[in-house]
């Protein structure tokens, strides 16, 4: 790291966006964060998080209506969700500065290439992978319950191989400067599946069964079905070209069960009508493993009972 410290840029300050950004500024990081709906309440009253980790914090920011009023960053993390990614990359081009490293903080496979021809050539971006148990309580107000790591694998850009190492390692750097495990990934890629293990069984049945991390966990039906959506996973990987260490999906299944009851974020767009995220998690994962000859039937049949649901939700609010 260099002895000048970077200027941070949080696109998207939901529970991910704020609760990083503030752990970054906490840690004396010049951190700038954009809103939209909740500019009014953090302006005014600041950021607090409510941490079974790291206690309660509460921090004044340098919040921004307006992407034209904040000044060009040399990271952005983009903490918004996967669906509104063509919108974003306006914001994003606008917010960072030349030659700046912008790292989604997002789940599912394909969100890379989705925002990639829209940001100028001259960006880095990255992929983030965030393990951390957190949702938005309030406008301004995050409740964090576990975990907090994120690692980071480098998607594309005008860096050559050597550089695209060195910028990697200098993102996990600054999280780690704030108190937050963090690790450089050599393969984004297959990262991005192996966070599916539990991304798609746990966020796609909390909308459909209506249920957090305990109750379907001390159930022997949920507990097979997620078990059954886990090895669907591996076996998709797999096709893919990307093998699954062993007894990976055994462990994240055994660290949920230790984990205290949380609902994924999907859980929480379905309650407040928001588009589910389920082109990177759902879609993009059996379109790859239908090309690849494989089949994924447990998966096909959960992503079409949510797409389902979304619709309906959708239709609500219009």
């Amino acid at each position: 790291m260099t002895s000048k410290r970077p200027r941070i840029g949080i696109i998207g300050t939901g529970a991910i966006g704020g609760f990083y950004g503030v752990m970054l500024a906490r840690a004396g990081f010049d951190v700038h964060f954009l809103l939209r709906t909740e500019f009014d309440a953090v302006n005014a009253n600041g950021i607090r998080i409510d941490s079974a980790v790291h206690g309660t914090l509460q921090l004044a920011v340098q919040a921004y209506a307006s992407v034209a009023d904040m000044p060009s960053c040399d990271w952005l993390l983009v903490g918004a969700k996967a669906t509104s990614n063509a919108e974003l990359a306006p914001v994003i081009a606008k917010a960072a500065a030349a030659d700046g490293k912008v790292v989604l903080l997002q789940n599912g496979l394909g969100v890379e290439e989705q925002l990639r021809p829209l940001l100028p050539d001259s960006l880095h971006l990255l992929g983030g992978l965030c393990y951390i148990c957190v949702n938005r309580e309030a406008p301004g107000v995050i409740r964090h319950q576990a975990l907090g790591a994120v690692n980071l694998g480098y998607h594309s850009g005008p860096a050559g191989d050597a550089a695209r190492q060195t910028i990697t390692q200098q993102g996990a750097e600054l999280f780690r400067a704030a108190g937050i495990d963090s690790h450089a990934m050599s393969d984004l890629a297959c990262a991005r599946w192996q966070k599916l293990v539990w991304n798609v069984p746990y966020n796609g049945l909390s909308v459909l069964l209506q249920g957090g991390t305990t109750p379907l966990m001390a159930d022997s039906h949920s507990r097979a079905l997620i078990q059954a959506l886990m090895a669907e996973v591996v076996e998709g990987a797999r096709a893919c070209g990307h093998e699954v260490p062993q007894g990976y999906a055994e462990q994240l299944f055994a660290g949920t069960e230790k984990m205290p009851d949380y609902w994924p974020s999907m859980y929480y767009d379905y309650v407040h009508n928001r588009p589910l995220e389920l082109e990177g998690i759902y879609a993009e994962p059996l379109a790859r493993a239908r090309a690849a000859g494989c089949s994924l039937p447990r998966i096909e049949a959960l992503y079409q009972a949510l797409a389902f649901i979304d619709r309906r939700n959708q239709k609500t609010v219009q």
